[in-house]
Formats: structure tokens, sequence, C-alpha cells
């Protein structure tokens, strides 16, 4: 028996999985939201741990690529609705199976829910103590990817996050292509090891990274280690605020609604499932 689901099964199991995302009530999906946002948050943070003392950056970002796949693992095997993987409902729309409106609101909601997730872990992981890894550098680690972030002009947050996307809503058919746990992990592991190793964008991830920056840098002893470490200035660092992780999140976003929805899933879908209605009349 073959081992797995073929690419037209996973699509058509997709749609009807589509169906039933958005059908959820907004508690089941913002609860669900939350626990999507902070399983990724996790997976951030496990990744920056590992990362954040190794001088190489494509030694530390292999490390860190190695660890930051449990976050969708865990959204995968525990439940949870995450909005770049839910661009893949798009799916659905295409097929008539779900409408506009129902996908919008699943987007929005799943959205701000990813967020609050995110920013829950984001204070724990503040007050917990564990910034203060490395006398202060892992601290200083964040507060400097936090500034590479709010750095990146619209047209690298865009075309960043279209990559990103792809490779994930890639893993999330993968899995579910899988009829078993270890070949859902290794469908995991493989593009999200390889989105995290290049240094595409996640908005849901991008949710962690700049807030808990920006906690960082509200800390004068952190700042003091990140300006001796990576040799940033005082301007690079004020940028860490409210209004850069609005732009950050912005553009970042659009880019993983283009990637999802619009290249994953409507290629997919037209590919398999609509040349197999085609096929059918």
């Amino acid at each position: 028996m073959i081992g797995f689901h073929s690419p037209v099964e996973v699509v058509q199991n997709h749609i009807r999985h589509a169906i039933k995302k958005t059908g959820l009530t907004v508690a089941q999906m913002i609860l669900a939201g939350m626990m999507a946002g902070g399983f990724i948050a996790l997976g951030c943070m496990a990744s920056a741990t590992a990362a954040h003392d190794i001088a190489n950056v494509g030694f530390a970002r292999i490390i860190g690529g190695m660890v930051f796949p449990i976050g969708l693992m865990m959204v995968v095997f525990v439940g949870g609705e995450l909005f770049t993987g839910n661009c893949l409902i798009f799916m659905a729309v295409l097929d008539g199976k779900v409408r506009w409106k129902q996908f919008l609101q699943n987007l929005v909601v799943v959205y701000f829910s990813n967020l609050l997730g995110a920013l829950l872990i984001d204070t724990l992981i503040y007050f917990c103590g564990t910034l203060n890894f490395s006398g202060g550098k892992l601290a200083a680690y964040l507060i400097n990817v936090a500034v590479s972030k709010v750095a990146l002009t619209p047209v690298q947050g865009i075309t960043s996050a279209i990559l990103c996307n792809i490779l994930v809503c890639i893993a999330l058919l993968m899995a579910a292509s899988a009829k078993d746990v270890a070949g859902k992990v290794w469908a995991v592991f493989f593009p999200i090891f390889a989105f995290f190793v290049s240094g595409f964008e996640h908005c849901v991830a991008n949710m962690f990274f700049v807030p808990i920056g920006m906690m960082a840098a509200n800390n004068p002893t952190y700042v003091a280690k990140a300006q001796e470490i990576y040799n940033l200035s005082a301007e690079q660092i004020a940028s860490v605020n409210m209004l850069g992780c609005v732009h950050n999140l912005l553009y970042v976003t659009i880019g993983n609604i283009v990637g999802g929805a619009l290249i994953v899933g409507s290629i997919c879908y037209e590919v398999h499932e609509n040349a197999e209605n085609r096929k059918m009349k």
C-alpha cells in the first residue's frame, strides 16, 4: 500500500479541512490561533537560544534551523490555527466551497489571535530571566534580530515573505500527504529548515522577534551588550518600536498572503483539483 496521499488527494483533503476551519466559532478561532502563535513563538525562542552565541552566521542559522521547525510541528500535531497556513483556505474559495467572507474573517481573527499568543510567550520569556543567558548575549542577539527586521524595505519584506510562505505552505501540504507521524515530522522539517536558514520573513515568527526585541531594548544592560557585540547605534536600537513593528508586519503579511494563497494555493488547486474537475466533465 502506498505510504502517502497523492497530490490530488492532498488538495481535496485540504479543501474539506478548510470548510471545517471556516466553520469554527470565533471563540474557537481565537483560542486555536493563540495556541499556534504561542507554539511558533516557542520555536523561535528555542532556535534563538541555540544559535545566539555562535559567531559564524551560516552555522548559527543551521543550528537554529534544526530547532525552529518544532513550532510548526506542535501546530500540526496538537492543533491550532496559523495565519500563514490558513492562506491555503484560498483553494476552497476557488473551489466554491468557502465564501470570500468566511476566508477573510478566518484570516483576520486568526492573525490577531496569533499575535496575542506570541505576545503572551514574549511576556513570559521576558520575566522568566531567560534573556540573561550568556551574560545577556541572548537578549543582545534578539535586539539585533529585531533591528534587522524593522530595517527591511517594503520590497525586501514582501519578497522575502513570499518565499517564506511558499515553503511553509509546501511543508503543510507535504505533512498532509504523509500517513504516519514520522513522515509528517520530516515533511515539516526540511522546508521549514530551508526557510529559516535562508532568513525569509514569517509574520507570526516576527510577532515574537520584534516585540521581544522591543522589550529587551528597554533594558540598559541588554542595550549596552547589543552595542558592544553588534556595534548597533542608538538610532538603530530606537527604531525597534511600535511603528517599526507595524512597518515590518504590514509588508511581511502581504508577502505571506501572496506566497501562500496566490502562489501555492492557486497553483496547486489549478494543477490538481481543477484539472480533475475538468476530466470529470
